[in-house]
Order: structure tokens, then sequence, then C-alpha cells
């Protein structure tokens, strides 16, 4: 039963995190324009 509310808990920590970001919105400001490197640069 202990574990039952534990696993409870969680879930509504998580939805509330998820109600807050989506509350919040993205930024005013818009995405960067540098893409995100993916993979380590070459070694010299």
């Amino acid at each position: 039963m202990r574990a039952l509310a534990a696993a409870a808990a969680g879930a509504a920590a998580a939805l509330a995190l998820v109600l807050a970001v989506t509350a919040v919105g993205p930024p005013d400001s818009g995405t960067s324009p540098e893409p995100l490197l993916t993979s380590a640069p070459a070694h010299p």
C-alpha cells in the first residue's frame, strides 16, 4: 500500500510539473538559430 501511495505522489508531481511548464509556454525570444552539436568535433 505504501508503494501505491508513493507512485500516486510521484505521478501527481510529474503532472504538476507538466502543467506548470505548459502554463509558462515557450520563451518570447524564440529559438536560437544556431544548430545543436550532435557529435564531438574531430581531433586535430
